[in-house]
């Protein structure tokens, strides 16, 4: 396998501004490229890919800050002798100035005339400058940026990219691992590419390691701290062990320090020991995460411990107390890891599961007793689950699978499986939790296997399942226990999927009620977000699932976020906001990527894929497809909107025979439960549609009636209409359009207080199809104008093709050229498809006729303008 230039990861866009700026050296004369950014950021390595890349002649000069009072010794490295312009080769020649924040002036000024005046010169200089180094003489600065003729800022990396980075150099982080290291090195190849040499590889397996500063870094620390006063360096010290938002009157108690200590922050300021937060001088805190390892690095072990001790005195926020404990804490300690799990309790039944695996995870590493440390230990994994970090739990899942069997450990492995779309796992791992638990003497954990089967049951989409899970857990342990809760906000979903939404409805209004802050808050707003939306309520949907898409809730679920965007981008998409539909995806998938959470792509993935075709932008179509598709497909939840997507693709490009093939597998029996209920999943119409489409339409009557009777039953008005529109399509093709138009109208009145834009421009167009195939003209016009100024309000440009088509081929209010004056309005519009390269079969389905009837207008066409073939019918019209 080749790799890219592991330095270069991120950096093709910069790449190519100067190697076009070298481009342009040809015909503009000489240019001068700033590159500038942070030390470590690459500069160095980006001048060289560009030389590598150059098929010109390359010279080369690096600036030192003990040399800028050399006059001309940048100069003479690029040319011995001084005279720039004798060592310019043929072709275009880079000069590449490395660190030219050090170089000396009179070189500068030397580059810079000759690119001023030197204009039949082919030479591109390349300087490379620093930034945020206060060293660097201001006239420096301003020269390089007012004569630079291209900029190039060099951004730190962000964190997928530390990722491939450290893939590059053959380490495969997981992408919390990844998100970890980014932010302690802030993004900085260079010491990203230290740690990853310098580290054991060990140490990116495990989960929340506490990562030093790279060597060099420390070196540095080291140094500038032996030259602080005592009380500037305990001060510094004091600040490493508080961290980042440390009160400075903290710091001076712990540090011991008297009187003025603005006089010790200037030094330790300028030493780059400690930084001011940006809101005032009250707060301070170590500049970078690797200073402030350092810094504890080299306090060692018994003076850090100490101060940490000391530190957690001072410190109110019990989380951040016991993280200092924690960290003054070398051996096992019973009493903390006590306190560590009574808090980590605390923040469970709050719903703060990332909080909680955090300080289960440290009171497991400080418990001696064995049993009590693999319950610790296994809990840790069950709350980063919760969290919705699946990747740094499965990096955990090698330790918890070497502990004894119990009912947590069955219930945690399979409660991964779940998140990461593994029915048949879960299913397996949860069934043994159950077979050993014991619900009279444990009953938290019998609930919290409850709980998990709610999830699972919920991925599978069997209502009547969730149900009766979530009962049970209700059950077993007190309302207000997190087993309890997260039954409860899921129940409603099973409750409204057996027919009892009205019931659902109430409980979340209860439940609101009862649990009105903190992360559990968030899941009842996403589940009653998700009811209201099978409901019709939409805007009450909307208000939940925005309200629930912030993982900012005391370390709230990504899971929960996740969900909560999927269903809000569906919201969006079902009223007409399709861009704001995008951006709801779009913000998501960073997520869904880092998180590991494969359950909630497929969701994500349908309404990118039904925008994307409906506006006719297919490529990117086909790549949300592909999202939708990627990984396993075991849970119902996942291959349902995979389905659902595909047959959007293919009625995007009217192809009623696509449509059915993506649906078909909803009509089997693993899909039934609320896959068929009216609201849930809005496939039955479009399946319907389909069969009459493709003339099997007494098949598409008992589809129908099925779905009909039940949407009727459950008075989901949106499903009534959807399938009120098919209905009519089926009695205008069987030549019933009085009962044709009772149906369509129907469907447009109830849309008519439905805030669908999209459901209703789309019945629109289907009426006016079945008005124009009965020869009513005028009246399809007046319905087809009002669907394409529907779907061109949308941005629907497929639909907007398909209606123009309609109205010409209506010849209502068409003016025919002279070219045309042989063709009927029709007659222009098939052979226009056909023209295009569409089968018989595929025009029908884009007008809305026979097959045979394609066929009989096609060989009047071939009559009209003396042509024999589709070929010569292609060539007429480009003539």
């Amino acid at each position: 396998m080749v790799h890219r230039r592991p330095q270069l990861i991120a950096r093709a866009a910069a790449l190519t501004v100067l190697e076009s700026a070298a481009a342009r050296a040809v015909v503009d004369g000489p240019g001068f490229a700033l590159v500038t950014g942070p030390s470590g950021v690459g500069r160095t390595a980006l001048a060289d890919e560009l030389a590598a890349r150059h098929d010109g002649p390359v010279l080369r000069a690096a600036g030192a800050d003990w040399e800028t009072g050399r006059a001309f010794g940048v100069v003479e490295q690029l040319a011995p002798g001084g005279d720039l312009t004798a060592a310019l080769g043929p072709g275009t020649t880079l000069a590449i100035v490395d660190d030219a924040q050090w170089a000396d002036p009179e070189s500068l000024q030397a580059l810079v005339s000759t690119v001023r005046h030197h204009h039949d010169a082919r030479l591109l200089v390349v300087a490379t400058c620093v930034s945020g180094d206060s060293r660097v003489p201001a006239v420096t600065l301003e020269l390089l940026h007012r004569v630079a003729t291209t900029t190039v800022l060099l951004d730190p990396l962000a964190a997928p990219e530390v990722g491939e980075l450290a893939a590059a150099h053959g380490i495969l982080l997981h992408p919390s691992m990844a998100e970890r290291l980014w932010r302690h090195t802030g993004g900085i190849p260079r010491h990203v590419v230290q740690l990853l040499t310098e580290v054991p590889r060990s140490t990116w397996a495990r989960f929340d390691p506490d990562l030093p500063a790279p060597a060099a870094v420390a070196a540095r620390v080291r140094e500038s701290l032996a030259a602080c006063s005592p009380d500037a360096r305990r001060l510094v010290e004091a600040i490493a062990v508080l961290g980042p938002g440390t009160a400075v009157r903290d710091a001076a108690s712990l540090a011991g320090v008297d009187g003025d200590v603005l006089p010790l922050l200037d030094e330790a300021c300028a030493a780059g020991l400690v930084r001011f937060a940006p809101h005032g001088l009250t707060e301070a805190g170590p500049p970078d995460p690797m200073v402030r390892a350092a810094v504890l690095a080299a306090m060692g072990p018994a003076a850090a411990a100490d101060a940490h001790r000391r530190a957690a005195e001072l410190i109110d926020d019990p989380v951040r107390r016991m993280h200092l404990l924690v960290a003054a804490s070398p051996v096992p300690d019973a009493a903390v890891a006590d306190r560590l799990d009574e808090l980590a309790t605390e923040r469970s039944a709050e719903g703060a599961w990332g909080v909680a695996a955090s300080l289960l995870s440290d009171a497991s590493r400080l418990t001696d007793d064995r049993l009590l440390r693999e319950s610790r230990l296994t809990r840790a994994v069950d709350a980063l689950i919760g969290a919705g970090d699946a990747f740094a739990a499965a990096a955990l899942i090698p330790e918890v699978e070497s502990l004894r069997e119990t009912p947590l450990r069955n219930a945690v492995l399979g409660y991964l499986a779940i998140v990461r779309g593994r029915a048949s796992e879960a299913e397996m791992r949860l069934g043994r939790a159950w077979d050993l638990v014991n619900s009279e003497r444990d009953p938290d954990v019998a609930a919290l296997i409850c709980q998990r089967y709610v999830l699972h049951s919920l991925s599978r989409c069997r209502a009547e399942e969730l149900v009766d899970w979530a009962e049970r857990a209700i059950s077993l342990v007190p309302a207000d226990r997190p087993a309890a809760v997260e039954s409860a906000a899921i129940r409603g979903l099973g409750l409204a999927g057996i027919g009892r939404a009205d019931e659902a409805l109430a409980g979340y209004a209860e439940l609101a009620e009862r649990v009105q802050h903190g992360a559990q808050a968030q899941r009842i707003l996403m589940g009653r977000g998700w009811l209201s939306l099978m409901v019709d309520a939409l805007d009450d949907a909307r208000v939940d699932l925005e309200s629930s898409v912030s993982t900012r809730f005391l370390g709230g679920s990504a899971r929960i976020a996740l969900w909560a965007r999927g269903w809000l981008a569906r919201a969006q998409f079902m009223t007409g906001e399709w861009d704001e539909a995008l951006r709801t995806v779009a913000e998501a998938e960073p997520l869904l990527d880092r998180s590991g959470i494969v359950l909630a792509g497929p969701l994500l993935a349908w309404t990118a894929v039904a925008v994307h075709a409906l506006r006719g932008d297919w490529e990117r179509a086909e790549e949300a497809l592909r999202r939708a598709d990627a990984g396993p497909q075991d849970y119902e939840i996942m291959r349902v909107p995979s389905c659902l997507a595909r047959a959007q693709l293919a009625e995007a490009r009217a192809d009623s025979a696509g449509v059915l093939r993506a649906l078909r597998p909803l009509t089997m029996p693993w899909a039934g439960g609320s896959v068929d209920e009216p609201g849930q999943w809005p496939w039955a119409d479009m399946y319907a549609h389909a069969l009459i489409l493709e003339g099997r339409t007494a098949e598409a009557d008992a589809f129908l009636t099925r779905h009909e009777r039940r949407a009727e039953q459950r008075n989901r008005m949106s499903a009534r209409a959807r399938l009120g529109a098919a209905r009519g399509r089926l009695l205008g093709t069987q030549g019933d359009m009085a009962g044709a138009r009772a149906a369509f109208d129907e469907a447009l009145e109830i849309l008519e207080n439905l805030p669908l834009r999209y459901d209703r421009a789309r019945v629109s167009f289907a009426y006016g199809q079945i008005l124009r195939r009965a020869g009513k003209r005028r009246e399809a016009d007046t319905l087809f104008t009002t669907a394409r100024d529907a779907f061109a309000a949308l941005g629907a440009r497929t639909y907007v093709e398909r209606c123009d088509r309609e109205l010409k081929a209506g010849g209502v209010h068409v003016q025919r050229g002279a070219g045309y004056d042989r063709l009927t309005p029709q007659e222009e519009a098939v052979s226009q498809l056909v023209a295009r390269g569409l089968s018989n079969r595929e025009v029908a389905a884009e007008m809305f006729l026979s097959p045979k009837t394609v066929q009989y207008h096609l060989t009047r066409i071939y009559s009209k303008l003396g042509i024999r073939s589709r070929a010569e019918l292609a060539v007429w019209y480009r003539s």
